[in-house]
C-alpha cells in the first residue's frame, strides 16, 4: 500500500508536469489561450486547469487578459531566461559584440531586456575613451516616452499596447528629462512610427538636454519576438542626426549577432555557421 508521503510526491509531479505543459502551450501562442481550449487540448479537467492557472498568474509566469479572458505568458521566463544566461556565460558570449560596437563608435552601447512592462538594461560596453562620457548604472529602466530604447521596443506594439505601457508608466517631464522629450501622445506617436519606417529608433535632446542615442529592438531567433533593444548612447555634440544615422548599419549588424548566439537560434545548432558569425563579427 502506498504511503502518504509517495502519494504526495506523485501527486506533485503530476502537477508539475502539467503546469510545464500548460507554460509550452502559451509559449507558442502569441494571442493568448482561453482556459477551455488548454484544459481540453492538454486533457486536463477544468477544475484543475484553472488552479494552475491561478499558481502560475499568481507567480508571476502567466496573466489573463481581461477583455478576452485568454491567459498569456509575462515576461517572467525571458528575465529568468537572461539571468541564467548570464549565469552559464551566453551574456559573456554577447559582451565581445557590444565591446566591438563600442569601440567601433566610440560611445557607449548597452542591451536592455523585456521585463513584463519595462526595459532593463543588463549589460553594457564604453566605447568613448575621453571627453564626456555617458555611463549609468545598470538595472536602470528605460523611460520609454523618452528614449530611444523605449521608441524602438514600442515600435514594435501596435500603438495601444505602446500607448497602454506610457501610460502605466507616465510620461518624462520634460524638466527632468530633455527639452525634447514629448509630453503629449500627439508628440509621442510619430516618434514611435519613424522608428517603424526606419528600422530603428532615434532620440536626440529626448532623455536629456546633453545626449542622443539610437537604438534597434532584439528579436527572439525562433519566436520572433522582443526580448530586447540595443542602444548606442552619447553627447549630441558628437551624435548628431547625420551620426546617428551613419551608426545605424553598424548597430543593426551588431543586434543580428546577438541574435544568433540566442539559445535556439538555427547558427548555435550549427557549428560551421557559428564560426562564420563569429569571425565576420571579428573583422567588422
Amino acid at each position: 500500500m502506498p504511503s502518504a508521503a509517495s502519494h504526495t510526491e506523485s501527486s506533485y509531479v503530476g502537477r508539475f508536469d502539467r503546469g510545464l505543459a500548460i507554460l509550452e502551450m502559451l509559449a507558442n501562442s502569441g494571442e493568448g489561450i482561453p482556459l477551455t481550449a488548454i484544459a481540453e487540448q492538454l486533457r486536463i479537467p477544468r477544475s484543475a486547469t484553472h488552479r494552475l492557472l491561478n499558481t502560475l498568474c499568481e507567480t508571476g509566469y502567466a496573466r489573463q487578459e481581461q477583455e478576452r479572458g485568454t491567459y498569456v505568458l509575462t515576461s517572467k521566463l525571458q528575465v529568468l531566461a537572461f539571468t541564467h544566461l548570464s549565469a552559464d556565460g551566453t551574456v559573456d558570449a554577447v559582451q565581445p559584440v557590444l565591446n566591438r560596437l563600442a569601440a567601433e563608435v566610440g560611445e557607449l552601447v548597452r542591451l536592455s531586456v523585456v521585463d513584463e512592462d519595462r526595459l532593463t538594461w543588463v549589460a553594457r560596453a564604453q566605447g568613448a575613451r575621453s571627453g564626456l562620457r555617458y555611463d549609468p548604472d545598470m538595472g536602470m529602466a528605460a523611460k520609454l516616452s523618452c528614449s530611444a530604447t523605449g521608441y524602438a521596443w514600442m515600435a514594435t506594439l501596435d500603438n495601444e499596447q505602446a500607448l497602454a505601457l506610457v501610460g502605466r508608466q507616465g510620461f518624462g517631464l520634460a524638466q527632468d528629462y530633455g527639452p525634447s522629450a514629448p509630453q503629449t501622445v500627439e508628440a509621442l506617436l510619430p516618434r514611435i512610427e519613424s522608428a517603424r519606417t526606419l528600422g530603428y529608433a532615434m532620440a536626440i535632446q529626448t532623455f536629456a538636454d546633453w545626449m542622443s542615442a539610437i537604438a534597434v529592438p532584439l528579436f527572439h531567433p525562433i519566436s520572433r519576438k522582443v526580448i530586447g533593444v540595443v542602444s548606442v548612447a552619447g553627447p549630441v555634440f558628437r551624435l548628431s542626426e547625420a551620426r546617428l544615422h551613419q551608426i545605424a548599419p553598424s548597430l543593426i549588424a551588431a543586434v543580428a549577432e546577438i541574435q544568433q548566439l540566442i539559445p535556439g537560434s538555427p547558427a548555435l545548432m550549427s557549428p560551421g555557421l557559428t564560426a562564420m558569425n563569429i569571425s565576420q563579427g571579428d573583422s567588422v
